[in-house]
């Protein structure tokens, strides 16, 4: 499967392998009593340019209490706004919510725009030379 086509099914393994491919970083899972969640940080400095979670629903203010997928990940304020009134974006959980965003990994965001969303957070945490 081409990682960048367009589809429903995106998953964290999907997102792993994108960001293991292009930036060549592996998943790093620095919590014992949550070992699904994967931090994605950069190699030179260490900042964190993507957090792959799992979230009961009810805590994002979902129904249901089964647990979902979403990442979260930097982003501009401004575009931070118009996510926000999109579906499948929510306030960053358990982050900084003016300059992060969770996005659902249900399916409800396409893979190309995840993607894009994972470059400009890796963009914007990358080392200023």
């Amino acid at each position: 499967m081409n990682i960048t086509e367009n589809t429903k099914e995106f998953n964290r393994d999907i997102i792993s392998k994108y960001i293991k491919e292009k930036y060549k970083i592996e998943p790093d899972y620095p919590w014992a009593k949550s070992p699904t969640n994967a931090v994605f940080r950069h190699k030179d400095n260490s900042k964190w340019f993507a957090l792959m979670i799992e979230v009961q629903k009810n805590k994002l203010g979902l129904e249901g209490d089964n647990k979902i997928d979403l990442i979260n990940v930097k982003c501009d304020p401004m575009l931070i706004g118009s996510l926000r009134t999109c579906e499948g974006y929510l306030p960053a959980y358990h982050m900084n919510k003016e300059n992060w965003i969770s996005i659902l990994l249900d399916g409800t965001v396409s893979k190309d725009e995840i993607c894009k969303l994972v470059d400009l957070s890796f963009n914007m945490t990358k080392k200023i030379k």
